[in-house]
């Protein structure tokens, strides 16, 4: 595996970027069971992009695979995964990975569903200071991508360009028009955002045409 650790000086990773190791779909698939091998592989159009080995034992998880880190030489890497079950409140048990990280020179040891790829070793998300891509977005965009979501679920289509669509059949009238308030509310708070972000390129006649006398 190549590229880990190669993000530029002061960027901060997006999960998005990272390959993962999601425990609840390696143990839907066995991985975890103990005496199993094998190959975790992520693909791309049906092609191989990258793999990483695996060997299940009774508590941990052994991966084995190479990385290059800032264009340097290719390196192997084997990292034992520490994993751990909690019961569940209707039986049967789920399973987490322990991070094996070190972070302020203390073992990590958070119980979490998923590993990423931030560096040499998969590791949690606070070890690797990892964000997702939505927590940079401006909040106009966060609005508006939640109105989108919101319309879409309503069997419309994204965007202020279309109308909000009917009530599907089935749902209540309540519900709808609860998810309605929503969008409406969303847009109209995008757009107030979008122009008070730029306001300082708008004239004064804009801005009292956009925003009232209050704004200026």
């Amino acid at each position: 595996m190549g590229g880990y650790g190669s993000g530029r000086t002061g960027y901060r990773q997006k999960a998005e970027e990272c390959r993962t190791l999601d425990v609840n779909r390696m143990h839907r698939q066995g991985v975890l069971r103990a005496g199993q091998s094998g190959n975790w592989i992520w693909s791309r159009d049906g092609a191989e992009v990258a793999r990483v080995g695996y060997h299940a034992h009774d508590g941990h998880l052994v991966l084995n695979y190479r990385v290059r880190l800032h264009g340097g030489p290719w390196e192997s890497v084997i990292e034992p995964v520490p994993l751990v079950y909690a019961q569940c409140h209707y039986g049967g048990q789920r399973p987490y990975f322990r991070c094996p990280g070190m972070k302020n020179g203390r073992s990590c040891n958070r119980r979490v569903a998923k590993l990423y790829s931030g560096g040499k070793y998969f590791l949690c998300r606070s070890c690797y200071n990892i964000s997702y891509a939505s927590q940079s977005e401006p909040r106009y965009d966060r609005m508006l991508r939640r109105a989108n979501k919101l319309r879409m679920e309503l069997g419309g289509e994204p965007g202020t360009a279309y109308f909000i669509a009917p009530k599907p059949k089935g749902m209540w009238q309540r519900t709808y028009k609860r998810k309605r308030f929503e969008i409406e509310w969303c847009e109209n708070q995008a757009d107030h955002l979008f122009i008070a972000n730029f306001a300082h390129i708008l004239s004064t006649e804009e801005l009292e045409r956009l925003f009232g006398d209050d704004s200026i």
